[in-house]
């Protein structure tokens, strides 16, 4: 059963930074578009940024670009979100997910994590 697995969130000040995790037990990992999504209390799930298998392409939601990164490591077959300059409306449960097309659209990503808690102080 594919495990998808976020880390590394928590309680932060504003402008402050915070690198989330996502290990992925999708095989070939490389072969998989990930993706970071985000939902605050009471919202809809948004994208946020996301890769392509190979790495070579990234795309950022316009309200994050300029202060998150999105990367990842196919040998450890983990993903990474560096935020930075954070604010208090990046509160929310950030959600890593995998899919075979490298897409802003939740839908195509098949594989879920559970979501790992960011929260911003002001």
């Amino acid at each position: 059963q594919v495990q998808v697995v976020e880390s590394g969130g928590g309680l932060v000040q504003a402008g402050g930074s915070l690198k989330l995790s996502c290990a992925a037990s999708v095989r070939p990992f490389s072969m998989y578009a990930m993706g970071w999504f985000r939902q605050a209390p009471g919202k809809e799930r948004d994208f946020v940024a996301a890769i392509s298998g190979s790495g070579g392409s990234t795309y950022n939601a316009e309200s994050v670009k300029g202060r998150f990164t999105i990367s990842r490591d196919n040998a450890k077959g983990t993903v990474y979100l560096q935020m930075n300059s954070l604010k208090p409306e990046d509160t929310a449960v950030y959600y890593c997910a995998a899919g075979p097309s490298f897409t802003t659209n939740y839908a195509p990503y098949h594989h879920w994590g559970q979501g790992t808690q960011v929260t911003v102080s002001s």
